[in-house]
């Protein structure tokens, strides 16, 4: 699998709502790039800032300094943890041609342009370890893992940058998450 970083700076887009953590997901992304020896940056971009609402975050990830801080418009890899999120908001808009979905889902969707798909049932995982809050299954985290191994960063560092931002428990659940995450992936082919 991967993209591996074989350019110099990879644009990933995360698409989620209010409350999944699509921020703290681009940080963590971020935290490991820099652990295996990359350069990142990580930022929101806020509509509604409510709990269900679109939520998108950028993540910036280099060979060298990375010095732009605006959103990606043309992102290489989109993210998106909350499927049904894709009936209101065009997630691939932008994306670049033979660009890299990753989609918390069972089921691939029909998608609109040529590009590899990749996905995870990052819910399940969630479920199953008990990633829960206030109903929702946490899946970011997860998504987190499933990218990491699609552009070619170590398990190890994510598992690192998990446990450098989440504390606790949560941090122990999480890290198992990504690490499922990681393996379980699978890439349904190309559009």
């Amino acid at each position: 699998m991967g993209l591996v970083l074989n350019k110099d700076t990879v644009e990933v887009r995360f698409h989620g709502r209010g409350g999944q953590g699509a921020v703290t997901a681009a940080h963590i992304l971020v935290d490991a790039a820099m652990r295996a020896g990359l350069w990142g940056t990580a930022f929101p971009f806020f509509g509604a800032e409510r709990r269900g609402a679109p939520v998108t975050a950028y993540a910036r990830i280099s060979h060298s300094k990375v010095l732009t801080k605006s959103m990606i418009r043309r992102p290489d890899a989109v993210v998106v943890l909350d499927p049904a999120i894709m009936k209101y908001v065009n997630v691939f808009d932008g994306l670049k041609e033979g660009g890299v979905a990753v989609i918390n889902s069972i089921e691939p969707p029909t998608l609109p342009i040529k590009i590899k798909l990749y996905v995870v049932d990052a819910t399940r995982i969630a479920l199953d370890l008990g990633l829960v809050l206030a109903g929702w299954p946490l899946v970011n985290v997860a998504m987190v893992g499933a990218l990491s191994r699609i552009i070619g960063i170590k398990p190890n560092y994510v598992l690192e940058a998990v446990t450098n931002i989440l504390t606790g428990r949560s941090a122990e659940l999480n890290a198992r998450a990504a690490e499922r995450a990681y393996y379980e992936v699978s890439e349904v082919g190309a559009n």
